[in-house]
């Protein structure tokens, strides 16, 4: 995909999506129906972001306040900005670690004012690139590097440019959001540069920052009063009562328009760090400290304006790296809305996890570390399958990460920040992590010492929930049962491959305890508690064992017609959820037992159940149904949060007409929404075509896309009978050619997807 295609202020707003047809309008949203996403600059898997920052909920961009249910309120009318901060989550909800730590703010004000939001007039994004303008005429430009941020910002002609670093910011502007830091220590190193370490969250969050112009004078700031020849402040006990502002503030030249960049290397493990990785960022051998007037030579940027060299050297290297990361899929047909939201979606869907390498704060090593995994509830399904596919070695090392995790704190986390946190993310799921493993061993058996793993998987089998599921054969909430029963099963695969078939039999048993939670007279899950949805959202789900799963509802037709109950055939359109909305509205909501429409994480994967049932022509109904009316281009074009790109990568394999089962090998086929689709596979050692003549075709009348449905297909020039293929034939590479027909036509219904028992087998 083109980088000109993206646009990174899809889903920064509320859903403001085109009126929905068909079973669309049936379906009803829980959550707030807005994409939680940031405009600002990243690098893929990066460990920094850099960003506005108005206070708001949850990444700090935006005008909006917290919310549960129903659309959020405003925290602000105008989109605003207090300068700009390092770290944001991305799509995520109420993870409450908000980050935005190190504010960065361009003022022509006194330093009194630091902390006023000034307006932002106009705004410019692309990968790697943010730009806005403030209502008191400074152009701001950001882009950053895999563990740096630079900063450019052009001041009008002023009597009192500067740029104020606020180590002690943190947080949102909403309540109970702000981040007070518990330690602090911040030097001026020369004229030119300054380093420092707040400890926010438990978590030394440490800098190094150069201001790359001749002319402009560095000193240390305490309770927004100059240090005048001051050259450190050092904190040891802040505490919210205790706490003044501290920082460093660059001023320069008055009367003059002028441009100045601000140099900023981060790092989790100390100044030395943090100067080491502005160095490797910046292209450069050895760290950089400024002693002296640099070289001006600079190249010409936006709006014609002389810059240094190191922001267009920065933003070029992000931009190639975004090019390189986009080209993993590149797709033909369709019109410019749908390539841009797919583009987009593909962008979100490479922002994270952060992978940082040697930054752990917690252990010593040099080895993987990775944060920002939010959380495995919201990526197991889609993100981390798109992960392995295109890019298992970026899989390896998170996997690595993982075990490491595992290793130093005990358990695999269901979702792990900056400063660690498993706290509530433990009531979303158990095990999820085993799913993400088991895909990966299959493709890259050498990769991981494979036995260690494997050890370490059982063990967390018996954690929290386990023991319960173990010696009573269910848990509750049942929804755990359910991870626990696949987290069994994808342990035995991996046992088996490194040879232990007796102990892969045993952890097969165990596997089987998740028929404990379904009801037979009802086809749905018992009463239990759930997590954001009820027994109809989690009643359907892509199981290791679809064909047992069936027999327990009643069969094929009868699985079916639950299913066409759930996604709302015949039912009548629902009105959602509006601000502040009352308690009996998000009851009757949820009495409705009705599909999220990709609002919330649980039902993700019920579309694709259909296969299983021998109906590959519903599940294209339902995944149409989402494709044309849940996205849109704009900045309300996501109907859900993101959740760190788990929303944009279910977009993404619906487009190209595959979908995972996450620890099971295996993607189903169905009509992709583009003619031509190409999928760099393996770290680019294989590609994998996708032709589907007619995939685009639209109504002339409404302009929107004709119903199509597979009716016959070939790999490789072969027939191909079944709808799926596993994971290692897309990894191979190959073409595959799907028939479309506007009329279903029974193709893949007599050869059904894997399954532990086979279809069709006795109960």
């Amino acid at each position: 995909m083109r980088i000109e295609d993206v646009d990174p202020f899809i889903g920064s707003e509320p859903a403001d999506l085109p009126d929905p047809d068909g079973l669309a309008g049936t379906w009803w949203w829980p959550k707030p129906p807005i994409g939680n996403t940031h405009p600002g600059a990243t690098h893929p898997f990066g460990m920094v972001s850099v960003c506005p920052t108005s206070g708001a909920y949850p990444t700090g961009y935006g005008r909006y306040d917290r919310s549960t249910e129903g659309v959020p309120p405003r925290l602000h009318d105008d989109l605003v900005t207090s300068g700009f901060t390092h770290f944001h989550q991305s799509g995520t909800g109420a993870i409450r670690k908000y980050y935005n730590y190190l504010r960065v703010t361009p003022m022509t004000a006194p330093l009194d004012d630091l902390g006023a939001r000034w307006r932002v007039t106009a705004e410019a994004a692309s990968p790697g690139w943010y730009q806005a303008t403030l209502d008191n005429g400074i152009i701001c430009d950001l882009t950053v590097g895999p563990r740096s941020a630079v900063h450019r910002y052009t001041f009008p002609a002023t009597e009192s440019p500067r740029v104020v670093l606020d180590c002690a910011h943190g947080g949102l502007a909403i309540d109970q959001g702000e981040t007070v830091p518990l330690r602090g220590d911040v030097a001026v190193l020369d004229p030119a540069s300054a380093a420092g370490t707040v400890v926010m969250e438990g978590v030394p969050v440490s800098f190094h920052a150069t201001c790359d112009a001749p002319d402009w004078r560095l000193m240390p700031w305490y309770d927004r009063r100059l240090m005048y020849g001051g050259a450190q402040l050092r904190f040891d006990a802040i505490r919210p009562t205790t706490l003044r502002r501290f920082g460093v503030i660059w001023v320069g030249p008055p009367g003059v328009e002028v441009t100045v960049e601000i140099q900023v290397g981060l790092s989790l493990r100390g100044i030395d760090q943090a100067a080491a990785n502005l160095a490797v960022d910046l292209g450069q051998t050895t760290p950089r400290t400024i002693t002296t007037r640099p070289d001006r030579a600079g190249i010409a940027g936006n709006h014609g304006r002389e810059v240094t060299p190191a922001f267009a050297t920065r933003l070029g290297m992000t931009a190639t790296t975004w090019q390189d990361h986009l080209d993993l899929v590149t797709v033909e047909g369709g019109d410019a809305t749908r390539r841009s939201v797919f583009a987009t979606a593909l962008y979100h869907s490479l922002i994270k996890p952060c992978m940082a390498g040697g930054e752990s704060p917690f252990w010593d090593g040099d080895g993987p570390f990775a944060f920002d995994i939010s959380t495995m509830w919201d990526l197991y399904r889609t993100h981390l399958p798109l992960l392995t596919t295109l890019l298992p070695r970026r899989a390896t090392e998170l996997a690595m990460a993982l075990i490491t995790v595992c290793e130093f704190e005990g358990n695999f986390p269901i979702g792990y920040r900056m400063a660690r946190g498993a706290d509530r993310f433990t009531r979303q799921g158990s095990a999820l992590a085993h799913t993400f493993l088991a895909d990966l061993c299959a493709l890259k058996p050498a990769a991981l010492d494979w036995n260690w793993a494997v050890s370490l998987m059982a063990s967390d089998l018996t954690r929290l929930w386990g023991e319960e599921y173990i010696e009573q054969g269910l848990a509750h909430p049942v929804t755990h049962t359910l991870d626990l029963g696949l987290g069994y099963h994808c342990t035995a695969q991996i046992a088996r491959r490194v040879g232990d078939p007796d102990f892969a039999e045993r952890l097969e048993g165990l596997a089987t305890n998740w028929v404990n939670a379904y009801d037979p007279t009802t086809g749905l899950v018992i009463d239990s508690q759930y997590y954001e949805g009820g027994r109809w959202n989690y009643s359907f789900r892509l199981l290791h064992d679809m064909a047992q799963r069936i027999r327990l509802a009643g069969g094929d037709d009868r699985f079916v017609t639950i299913l066409d109950t759930f996604f709302g055939q015949g039912a009548d359109p629902v009105e959602q959820l509006g601000v502040a909305p009352k308690p009996d509205q998000v009851a009757a909501g949820y009495a409705l037992n009705r599909f999220e429409g990709l609002n919330n994480e649980p039902d993700m994967d019920a579309p694709w159940c259909y296969h299983h049932a021998g109906r590959p022509d519903r599940t294209a109904d339902i995944v149409r149904d989402i494709v044309d009316n849940q996205f849109d281009v704009g900045r309300g074009g996501l109907p859900g949060n993101d959740d760190s790109g788990g929303l944009s990568s279910w977009y993404v394999w619906a487009c190209v007409g595959l979908f995972p089962q996450p620890g099971q090998q295996s993607l189903l086929v169905g009509p992709p929404a583009f003619p031509h689709v190409e999928i760099t596979v393996d770290d680019g050692q294989a590609a994998f075509v996708i032709d589907a003549p007619g995939a685009d075709d639209v109504d002339q009348a409404t302009g929107r896309r004709l119903p199509r449905y597979v009716t016959g297909a070939r790999l490789d020039g072969r027939p191909l009978e079944r709808a799926w293929l596993s994971t290692a034939e897309v990894a191979a590479g190959g073409h595959l050619v799907l028939d479309l027909s506007p009329e279903p036509a029974g193709w893949g219904a007599a050869h059904r997807p894997p399954s532990l028992t086979p279809h069709g087998a006795a109960p």
